[in-house]
């Protein structure tokens, strides 16, 4: 891949820039050596003059002094002659001064002492256009360097495909650094969190080892006492093993921190075999609690698979209210505003389920809209049903259409919120709510379904995983991200079919 230079947009304002001030100094300059050229030439004409027409100046002949001074308004750069006695009246003025604006040049003609009159000749500026074309040249010449230079810093300024890999490493390197410092303050967090709770179970254990020590000088003082076997019998029981199952069984417990204290009292009264056998059954029941916190993990595991079976569907459509707008309105408008999108769901739900492609799905509830949303139920009859594509299509169709009415209702100042839609089997209903809330945007699909599912749904839809997922759940999200021509042709054409629904409804 070729990459432009760097900055190639600024180095060419920069140029063109360099070419305007160049063009101004040429003008500059130019006008100013026309100005002095033309003004020694102005001196000469008006003393030439001087000297041919004193004789009838001195007569005040206006007649000759015409011929005379037609003779060099002829020149170009002369606008105009103006010739007068030595009383300041005008005998002869050549020319259309008015009309064209320049230079005037005076001086006094003389015969010996005597003044006999004066004559005023007016040079014609030079216009900036004029110059610019009588260098027309230099202008374009420098116009042409000035894009080679362009053209040449383009071509040399390039970064090579060493510079592009430096960068990317100084830019992972800058990432990496980020991830690392956000990792610190995350790990600074934890630490604090486990270190208030080790201060926690620390209170804990020093009461179970209470426990312990009372417990064995129960059992020491049984020891002394017993001569009969039936006090041989928790003699023979492993009274340290015991004591660290219940230990292991009191930690994070804080509600049992009583019995504990319970069962000392009683060590102490000299009843040692009886606690340790209570002691014992305690760390029992807490095996099998553990046991039962193993199923209950292993039982979500199995709601994470992403092989777990499915037959039905729940699409959820929940509204974006950032600002919880539709809990502070009116009941007088709240509730027709729900019954609209209920009325347009349900008939989403019907125009979409007659769809061929769709056969053997159905839907098993009659959705309707509260503050919290809505959400379908769609169930495969068959094991050849899509019922995973009807959902998504449930889903995207629904936006669509809440699109139109929101755009519709915000054009006539009415209350109108946009919507998001979740896809998701019967065992991940919860986790999916959990999603719209925190990772859902408005006009946005999220789809939680296992691998069958996403079978169904891979020739026709387009997804993307959820960017930086911080629980298992986002990080088996996926976000609807596009659909092919003909699946986005079919919902529109179910859009369609619904609205003229609701505008013949309107009607009657």
């Amino acid at each position: 891949m070729t990459y432009l230079a760097p900055r190639q947009g600024l180095f060419a304002i920069i140029l063109l820039v360099s070419f305007c001030l160049q063009t101004l100094l040429l003008v500059i300059s130019t006008d100013q050596q026309l100005s002095n050229s033309r003004a020694q030439k102005g001196e000469q004409m008006v003393a030439q003059l001087i000297d041919e027409a004193r004789l009838s100046l001195e007569n005040k002949d206006r007649v000759s002094l015409s011929v005379i001074a037609n003779r060099y308004t002829s020149e170009q750069d002369v606008t105009r002659i103006l010739i007068k006695d030595n009383n300041g009246d005008v005998l002869v003025p050549v020319g259309n001064a008015p009309m064209q604006q320049g230079d005037t040049i005076s001086q006094i003609a003389t015969k010996g002492d005597a003044v006999i009159g004066s004559v005023a000749l007016t040079l014609k500026d030079i216009s900036k256009g004029e110059i610019i074309a009588m260098q027309w040249p230099f202008v374009i010449g420098s116009m042409l360097l000035h894009l080679l230079l362009w053209l040449i810093y383009g071509y040399i300024a390039r970064p090579t495909k060493e510079q592009i890999n430096a960068l990317s490493r100084d830019i992972q390197d800058l990432h990496r650094e980020q991830y690392r410092q956000l990792d610190q303050r995350e790990f600074a967090r934890g630490y604090e969190r486990d270190y208030e709770r080790n201060l926690d179970r620390s209170d804990e254990t020093e009461s179970a080892a209470d426990f312990a020590s009372a417990a064995n000088g129960a059992a020491n003082a049984t020891s002394r006492n017993s001569n009969t076997d039936k006090l041989d019998i928790p003699r023979k029981l492993d009274i340290h093993s015991a004591v660290n199952q219940y230990v292991r069984g009191q930690q994070g417990q804080n509600s049992e921190l009583d019995t504990t204290h319970d069962t000392t009292e009683n060590a102490n009264n000299n009843d040692g075999a009886d606690s340790i056998q209570d002691e014992v059954s305690a760390a029992n029941a807490s095996a099998s609690a553990n046991g039962n916190n193993d199923s209950h993990k292993s039982n979500s595991a199995a709601r994470l698979s992403a092989t777990r079976p499915f037959d039905s569907v729940s699409v959820q459509i929940v509204f974006h209210d950032e600002f919880n707008m539709l809990e502070r309105l009116a009941p007088s408008q709240r509730l027709p505003y729900l019954a609209l999108c209920t009325q347009l769901l349900n008939q989403a739900v019907t125009e979409l389920l007659k769809q061929p492609l769709l056969l053997g799905v159905s839907a098993i509830n009659e959705p309707r809209f509260d503050e919290s949303g809505a959400y379908v139920m769609l169930k495969a009859d068959n094991s050849h049903a899509k019922v995973a594509l009807a959902g998504v299509m449930l889903g995207k169709l629904y936006l669509m259409l809440n699109k139109i009415i929101h755009d519709k209702h915000i054009e006539l100042s009415r209350f109108a919120l946009p919507a998001k839609a979740g896809v998701s089997d019967n065992a991940q209903v919860e986790a999916m709510s959990h999603l719209l809330e925190s990772v859902g945007k408005k006009e946005q699909m999220l789809i939680l379904l296992p691998n069958a599912g996403i079978k169904q749904i891979n020739h026709h839809v387009q997804l993307q995983s959820v960017m930086r997922p911080t629980t298992v759940y986002e990080r088996e999200c996926a976000i609807f991200a596009g659909g092919n021509d003909a699946m986005i042709q079919r919902l529109a054409d179910v859009r369609n079919a619904v609205l003229m629904i609701e505008e013949t409804e309107e009607q009657g």
